[in-house]
């Protein structure tokens, strides 16, 4: 593969790289350097397209155009013929430049690192404004229209408990003996069907017109490289898709600040919400809808739980306690929470 790069340079190691849960990535060292070789899963059984060519070569145009902007972004290699995908086998593949740095988690930042990775994320989303090129209407890096995405349905929820009830009891034709973790499955299904079930007439209404704006997609600790206190590389750009800009910053907050005992760190939260707001432009009422559909969409949410008793790939399992108890914790201050992303 790497023949297909000029000036890469002769290959001298390759090794793996274990974070990440949707994509293969290692590192190459060459006689040259170092960079980082992205094999793009196929992920069609899990219903995401982004793992086909057509939508590589979209991030790949948007992290190009990104880092034209000033947004610390690693856009891929060209290759001879031009191209930044290389298919080998019907895999896709592609090389970046390797980037050193660290992942931080919320409680290693400051507050004013907390306010700058708001500003970040409200550059990301005002730099996708101008840089998408238009896939439908007449405006110029406007977004397709989409139908507003509906909420999840308490009774979908319900369903999905019972089973994942079964499973975690050990009645769904599993043989492993139940573990601590099965325990604590067994305790957040309760309690969280006791909270949907109070909770139920408090489903956000499904959105009167499509959803606007382009956002990273998975925009969390693990897709951010720090280097000292500065950020310097937004990756792993797979999800990249039209969406409502506020809910990824909500989600982005829940993850980046969530404490262990699932607890979210409002101060840093507050800091964090009022750069995003001052960078995108976005409103507090924006960013309270969004709060209530992103704690919404949380209480009925079990993905980690679905990874383990459905696929039995359990690489997620150590998010599921602090995952688990957020959502409880949300519930029971969604005053506190909805005020530090809006006030």
């Amino acid at each position: 593969m790497l023949r297909r790069y000029p000036n890469v340079g002769e290959p001298l190691a390759c090794e793996p790289i274990t974070k990440g849960l949707l994509n293969h990535g290692y590192r190459v060292s060459t006689t040259s350097g170092s960079y980082f070789l992205k094999h793009h899963l196929d992920k069609r059984h899990l219903d995401d397209a982004s793992g086909e060519r057509a939508a590589i070569v979209r991030q790949h145009r948007a992290t190009q155009r990104l880092q034209s902007l000033g947004v610390p972004v690693v856009p891929p290699l060209t290759d001879a013929r031009g191209d930044t995908v290389t298919v080998i086998g019907e895999r896709c593949y592609a090389l970046h430049p390797w980037v050193d740095g660290l992942h931080r988690v919320g409680s290693q930042l400051t507050l004013s690192q907390s306010r700058r990775l708001g500003a970040l994320l409200g550059a990301v989303h005002t730099g996708l404004e101008q840089v998408m090129a238009p896939r439908d209407g007449p405006h110029p890096g406007s977004p397709p229209a989409r139908p507003g995405h509906r909420s999840p349905d308490a009774a979908d929820t319900f369903a999905l408990i019972d089973d994942l009830l079964e499973a975690a009891r050990g009645r769904g034709g599993r043989d492993a003996p139940r573990d601590a973790f099965d325990e604590l499955a067994v305790h957040r299904l309760v309690e969280r069907r006791a909270l949907l079930e109070q909770h139920t007439h408090r489903r956000p209404p499904t959105p009167d017109g499509p959803a606007t704006g382009w956002v990273h997609g998975d925009f969390h600790p693990l897709n951010l490289l720090y280097r000292g206190a500065d950020p310097v590389a937004i990756v792993d750009w797979d999800r990249l898709d039209v969406q409502p800009r506020a809910e990824e910053a909500v989600r982005a907050a829940a993850i980046f600040f969530v404490r262990p005992a699932g607890e979210l760190d409002l101060a840093k939260v507050r800091a964090y919400a009022r750069a995003y707001r001052r960078a995108a432009g976005a409103g507090a009422a924006e960013l309270a809808a969004a709060v209530h559909r992103v704690w919404w969409e949380r209480l009925n949410d079990f993905w980690i739980l679905r990874w383990r008793y459905r696929l039995d790939d359990r690489r997620a399992d150590p998010q599921f306690p602090a995952v688990s108890a957020l959502a409880v914790w949300w519930t029971r201050e969604y005053e506190a929470v909805c005020a530090a992303f809006t006030e």
